[in-house]
């Protein structure tokens, strides 16, 4: 049983595409402070910056931790309309 409205804001707010969230989220539980979820996502300058900088000193990390399906919903919408 779905309310109509509630599964209408999932599918605008998960948005499938080429990135899994799953992936992307062992791979920044595992090997965040390497920046490996970011370069997953197409984020190369800002995962070798994490690379360089153990996560951007952790605090990136933790901000990725509180925004990673957004950023994965992003960049799916993103290469979707091109």
């Amino acid at each position: 049983f779905l309310i109509p409205s509630m599964n209408r804001e999932s599918d605008l707010r998960f948005a499938s595409g080429e990135i899994d969230y799953n992936i992307a989220w062992l791979l920044l539980t595992f090997l965040g402070v390497f920046g490996v979820h970011r370069m997953y996502m197409g984020k190369w300058l800002t995962g070798i910056l994490y690379l360089c900088t153990f996560g951007f000193f952790l605090i990136g990390i933790l901000v990725d931790f509180w925004t990673l399906n957004d950023q994965v919903s992003l960049e799916n919408t993103k290469k979707q309309t091109v």
